[in-house]
């Protein structure tokens, strides 16, 4: 008998997909990208959810309750913005345990509504709800996009330029931060944090930014990606996700994939792999996507966008290391169970 666990987060959403079916003429797309895509008439909705778990997703010994909102509100928008639009409206879900009082919940609010603000959605409701254990929160978003302007997963041609917004791996690097400030506090209570001169990669672990700016500054220069992901998962993940749904494969140079100076020092300093650092390490919400050749010279105007790669025939994705040696790209992903 198959297991959970063996099945990992992609399958298991396979899984599902497989034998979920479809009724409504309004929905164009349903699961398998990073948002529903729902015919309103003149444009398309956009709908995503995201959870967050104690203890999976979070810890509250290194997290602030103000940044897990926000975070929690970045996450949900950043979906909306792989789809190419714009957020309107997000509802939340709480569950809370005993342990947590009327200034914890004011707290976790408190951060979601400076996200509401930053990104200029409105909170419009959702649920609340005791648990037995820990905490829960939940998000769902909606979007609109022009249905000109809508970008999937799937779209991408051979030969098509591989881009990403920002830099890839400090989160990771600011988690690994964290969980050995947790370690040392744990040994010597009285001990003081000293995360100052890596504030930068702790700041991008627990309060990422949404790349709608990304969004906006491709529609003023009218260049509409020709498939788009964002980065929750790490860079070999999610190109995976766009190799799978375009049948395509993909060629990226490690050398030209933005990596700050402070994130790969601190992967040495751990004793890790930079490359893996890089690759596997999740929750970046950077963009991913790909243009045609013909709109390089116009992307290439947006500072904070890098190409790091082109879209090949055969559906093997690479690592082109800075050697030249090549390396097949796999996703580490988690396990469910």
């Amino acid at each position: 008998m198959e297991k959970l666990e063996d099945l990992g987060q992609f399958g298991l959403i396979d899984r599902i997909k497989k034998n979920t079916i479809t009724e409504l003429e309004s929905t164009t797309l349903g699961i398998g990208d990073d948002a529903a895509v729902i015919d309103l008439g003149s444009e398309y909705g956009l709908l995503s959810s995201e959870l967050f778990l104690e203890g999976v997703h979070f810890d509250l010994t290194y997290t602030p309750l103000k940044h897990l909102g926000h975070k929690l509100v970045t996450a949900g928008i950043s979906d909306i913005a792989a789809m190419n639009g714009l957020p309107t409206h997000i509802t939340i879900s709480l569950g809370l345990s005993n342990r947590f009082g009327l200034a914890d919940v004011d707290e976790i609010y408190e951060g979601i509504n400076t996200a509401c603000s930053e990104y200029k959605v409105d909170l419009v409701g959702g649920d609340t709800s005791t648990s037995r254990s820990g905490l829960t929160l939940g998000i769902s978003v909606f979007g609109k996009v022009p249905k000109s302007d809508i970008v999937y997963r799937k779209g991408a041609g051979v030969n098509d330029i591989l881009c990403v917004s920002g830099d890839l791996g400090a989160s990771y690097l600011g988690l690994q931060l964290l969980e050995r400030e947790k370690q040392e506090f744990l040994a010597n209570p009285h001990m003081q944090p000293q995360l100052e001169e890596k504030s930068l990669l702790v700041g991008k672990h627990l309060k990422p930014t949404a790349r709608l700016d990304i969004i906006h500054e491709l529609k003023e220069i009218g260049v509409i990606p020709t498939s788009m992901i964002d980065i929750s998962d790490g860079l070999a993940s999610d190109l995976l996700q766009l190799s799978k749904s375009n049948e395509l494969g993909y060629s990226a140079f490690f050398d030209n994939i933005p990596v700050e100076n402070m994130t790969l020092e601190t992967s040495t300093e751990f004793k890790l792999n930079p490359i893996a650092s890089v690759m596997h390490g999740g929750e970046d919400f950077e963009l991913l996507f790909t243009i045609k050749q013909s709109d390089h010279d116009k992307v290439k105007k947006i500072t904070d966008i890098s190409f790091i790669g082109y879209v090949t025939e055969n559906t093997d994705c690479w690592l082109v290391l800075n050697s030249g040696e090549k390396t097949k790209i796999t996703a580490q992903g988690f396990k469910v169970g």
